[in-house]
């Protein structure tokens, strides 16, 4: 199969500059004297390129009040040429080695009194930033850059809407692989290559926990050989060439079930699952979602076996804000996207989940996933 191409385009200047516009205004809405973005989603999100962590300082000085600047080694700097920085109002500081980079963005802050770090910064940046900004508070960059990322503009949710699209149609191919004798690992492979196929850059993860297996949320994939009658957790996902991710969970059964339980207990998770997508909608809290799926399953004698949260936020990461969990009282908002993914698991038995990525509508709910929610059950 030829492998597809996706079009969703990537945000041009207008959008990129506008999202650095409210990082600053978010800085000093915050208190905050500049943000210092290091390489990766935070990054891929303002200027439109993830660029590289190395031992070399990178980072993207956003000032409240100020020009933004791209601080970055002269030997890397044509990793950034497709980044408009001259319509983006950026100004692109190169250093070589033998120059200290942490005095550059040090000079250009002049004597800041808080700034926020990403917070995936590597510890080496950080410390020498700590040093070279002397009295400086250093706090975190993700509470304030979440805000921003967590509401996804009309770009960002057709992309997640085609990659919600793809990686159905890889599940809608699980079927061609999936059959006893057949080891994880080799039914893995052969979904890894079919997510390229259906347009993603790669496949991220993909998890095919068959039997007791399934009992693991994070399992990954074994060479445990398939059987008749195992119930199968298929779990998969990676991004496109924009950048956003998906992430969907289906569960199969290799012919008849061998448990006698599987139907009932696979109807209650199926019964929370659509729950909590029905909780979902504007002012509603995260956590208000979770108890939508929690409390089905409790009821029906299974809640010691929903061990994670119901759902976690997705875009330019594949986990990233809002987190659908007790004690998140975030009221959700439209433009914000998030997994609904209850799992019942039984140590030792087999375990199942449903997955779908959902946004948050004017009224109401999208779900990007839309392959069927019953135990598929195959031929074996």
């Amino acid at each position: 199969m030829s492998r597809r191409s996706l079009h969703t385009p990537a945000p041009d200047a207008a959008a990129l500059r506008a999202r650095l516009d409210r990082a600053r205004a978010a800085a000093a809405a915050a208190g905050t004297d500049a943000l210092l973005i290091a390489p990766g989603s935070d990054l891929r999100y303002l200027l439109g390129q993830a660029g590289g962590s190395f031992e070399r300082l990178t980072t993207l000085v956003v000032p409240a009040d100020g020009t933004p600047a791209l601080v970055v080694p002269k030997l890397e700097a044509p990793g950034y040429a497709d980044v408009p920085t001259d319509d983006l109002g950026v100004e692109l500081l190169t250093w070589v080695d033998g120059d200290d980079p942490y005095k550059l963005v040090a000079d250009r802050l002049g004597k800041p009194g808080r700034v926020a770090v990403s917070d995936f910064t590597p510890a080496l940046h950080v410390l020498a930033l700590r040093a070279a900004l002397g009295e400086a508070e250093q706090t975190l960059a993700g509470p304030v850059v979440r805000e921003l990322r967590m509401r996804k503009d009309a770009a960002e949710i057709a992309s997640l809407r085609e990659a919600g699209a793809a990686i159905d149609r890889v599940h809608a191919r699980v079927p061609e692989w999936l059959r006893p004798g057949r080891t994880e690992a080799e039914v893995g492979a052969d979904i890894a290559a079919a997510i390229v196929e259906e347009g993603h850059v790669r496949a991220d993860f993909v998890i095919v926990g068959s039997g007791p297996n399934g009992a693991s949320p994070h399992h990954d994939v074994s060479e445990r050989v398939i059987e008749r009658g195992d119930v199968v957790v298929v779990d998969i996902g990676g991004p496109l060439p924009a950048g956003y991710n998906s992430d969907s969970t289906r569960t199969y059964a290799v012919g008849e079930p061998r448990d006698a339980d599987v139907a009932e207990t696979y109807a209650v998770l199926q019964r929370a699952q659509a729950a909590a997508v029905a909780a979902v909608k504007p002012r509603v809290t995260a956590e208000a979602v979770d108890a939508a799926a929690r409390d089905v399953i409790a009821e029906a004698g299974f809640g010691e076996y929903f061990i994670h949260r119901t759902g976690h936020g997705i875009g330019l990461d594949v986990h990233e804000e809002p987190y659908i969990i007790a004690g998140n009282a975030l009221p959700l908002e439209p433009g914000m996207a998030f997994s609904v993914e209850p799992g019942i698991y039984q140590p030792g038995r087999w375990g199942a989940r449903i997955e779908d990525i959902v946004i948050v509508t004017e009224d109401g709910v999208e779900s990007v996933n839309n392959q069927p929610h019953e135990l598929v059950v195959l031929d074996a």
